[in-house]
């Protein structure tokens, strides 16, 4: 063995304990930092060809290891912007250049002009549509934009879907054909009445007058008016009915047989085809009982604040107190997230050893869910970097003997005297 090769094998291993120290003080000073992946030393040996007679020292490598794929603590917090997820997945941000990239940090807050940022600078990306991530494309960013959620302009939403869940009372008398009220007479009569408020396509309320009438044992007739073409509150109105359906119940049970219409599909003033669901409702002994009236929908309204679902859909809270959808948050996810290239900002950018991207979005194809009002801690723990810390200082030491040794050998050997 040559003592420039015990020389070298010394800094070979001060070398290799300087880069663990430096990942060591990587990881605590990241400590606090939100989604930050902690980054360990892995060390192999690095052995030299022997010839007979003779050792030759060799040295040690280092190799860097991310555990981008260890789950961190939640903490919560009250902002609805704050992000987490739980389980497998990353948001897809892109910093002031355009270019992507991938982080579990999801400190967001609005910039000034909308825009959900993190602590780092770097801009949600995610899609308009809110429909499960149906346009996503699966193997690429192309399509993403930047979320904004600083809508100031008044939006209104026509109505399309509603809900009409009632028992209408099995002893109710039934109405003569010429007076039932689809005839639209000012004799017609009913067995019960109902009202729900929709919205037309400027957001303007139009109050619809739905109306039951018993035809026949176990048969209804479901109909409905625009309230607007009354003067009196009733019969007659001034233009024919919107809807009629007819419903038929199961003597035995009161529900809705599978003959029977289960929607009342009605064509809103000024707006859209409003299709009221009916599939609930029963014919009982007792009196006319609303269990359930809803229409989507909303008038003229700002949005006033955010709401972020587990799946990721991001949803306006209006001033009027409706929710209107403004976007999808896109998750993305490689087949080996400890080999993406770990960027400046606490982000991740994918690389040929991590696979190819997969994008979707949250609580589907293996996703996780996102926690709004929540950060995901570092998975740093303090306690066991400084142990690393010690332990490493110890064995820089021992290598900076070892190499010390060597210097005085051959300090030795160059004065020797004949």
């Amino acid at each position: 063995m040559s003592l420039y090769g015990l020389m070298r094998t010394g800094v070979s291993g001060m070398n290799a304990q300087s880069s663990k120290l430096s990942m060591v003080a990587d990881n605590i000073a990241n400590a606090d930092s939100t989604g930050y992946k902690r980054a360990s030393a892995e060390f192999s040996s690095l052995v030299l060809n022997t010839s007979y007679g003779q050792y030759q020292s060799g040295g040690v490598l280092v190799h860097g290891r991310q555990h981008v794929s260890e789950q961190g603590t939640l903490r919560y917090s009250s902002s609805g912007t704050d992000l987490a997820i739980t389980g497998s997945g990353f948001f897809v941000v892109e910093d002031p250049n355009g270019r992507v990239f991938l982080t579990r940090a999801g400190s967001f807050v609005p910039n000034a002009e909308g825009d959900l940022v993190n602590a780092a600078g770097f801009k949600l990306l995610g899609h308009p549509d809110t429909s499960s991530g149906a346009s996503l494309v699966a193997n690429g960013f192309d399509g993403l934009s930047v979320i904004n959620v600083n809508n100031r302009t008044l939006l209104a939403e026509a109505s399309t879907t509603g809900t009409l869940n009632a028992n209408l009372p099995s002893s109710a008398g039934i109405v003569p054909a010429a007076n039932l009220p689809s005839a639209n007479s000012a004799t017609s009569a009913f067995g019960a009445k109902t009202s729900m408020i929709a919205y037309d396509s400027l957001g303007g309320e139009v109050t619809l007058d739905i109306y039951f009438a018993k035809t026949s044992a176990n048969t209804w007739e479901a109909t409905a008016y625009n309230r607007a073409g009354t003067t009196n509150g009733g019969f007659p109105y001034s233009g024919a009915a919107l809807s009629t359906a007819t419903l038929g119940f199961d003597p035995t049970s009161g529900k809705l047989t599978p003959a029977s219409a289960d929607a009342l599909s009605v064509a809103v003033p000024g707006g859209e085809t409003l299709d009221v669901d009916l599939s609930k409702m029963t014919q009982l002994a007792t009196g006319f009982a609303v269990i359930e009236a809803s229409v989507d929908g909303n008038a003229p309204s700002v949005v006033d604040g955010v709401e972020i679902s587990a799946n990721g859909s991001v949803m306006g809270i209006l001033r009027n107190g409706t929710r209107t959808p403004l976007a999808q948050i896109a998750m993305a996810d490689v087949p080996s997230p400890d080999r993406m290239t770990r960027e400046a900002g606490n982000v991740f950018s994918v690389s040929d050893l991590s696979g190819d991207v997969r994008i979707g979005v949250a609580q589907a194809g293996g996703f996780g869910a996102i926690i709004g009002g929540a950060l995901e801690e570092s998975t740093v723990d303090i306690a066991s970097e400084l142990t690393e810390m010690i332990q490493s200082q110890r064995t820089y030491t021992a290598n900076s003997k070892v190499f010390m040794t060597g210097a005085e050998l051959m300090d030795v050997l160059v004065n020797l005297k004949r």
